[in-house]
């Protein structure tokens, strides 16, 4: 991520884990980035975009899988979830660093990863968001 030069986050249950919610099971890491941070991060990564299969009710301008950490993260650009049949761009306004080992890595401040969660409607998310709202 060192190349990255606009702000991105971590989002949904590895963001929630950092901020200290628990039991949280983190399958993966959700990184938001810009479109211009991405397109000079995957070369660097020797990572490929690929198109997702279609979801209702989440996309994304550019995504893709980086398997070589312990734990699979998904890089995406231009993300996006439904509601109703809007779609509406996830793009945090807070912005808060975490020391993980020797790496800085940023989440949205507490209560907008609460919102943001909560947003997205499916069980897992509102379980999230209550277990987030429980860790304070």
């Amino acid at each position: 991520m060192e190349v990255a030069r606009d702000p991105w986050w971590i989002i949904a249950s590895a963001a929630a884990a950092l901020h200290g919610a628990s039991p949280i099971t983190v399958a993966d890491v959700d990184v938001l980035l810009s479109v211009a941070d991405i397109s000079r991060i995957l070369p660097a990564l020797g990572i490929e975009p690929y198109q997702g299969l279609p979801n209702p009710l989440f996309r994304s301008t550019i995504l893709a899988k980086w398997l070589a950490p312990p734990v699979p993260v998904d890089l995406m650009a231009g993300f996006e979830h439904r509601v109703g049949e809007a779609w509406h761009p996830v793009r945090p306004a807070t912005r808060q660093a975490v020391t993980v080992g020797a790496a800085t890595v940023y989440v949205p401040e507490r209560n907008e990863l609460k919102r943001i969660i909560e947003s997205f409607g499916r069980p897992k998310d509102l379980e999230r968001a209550r277990l987030l709202a429980a860790s304070t």
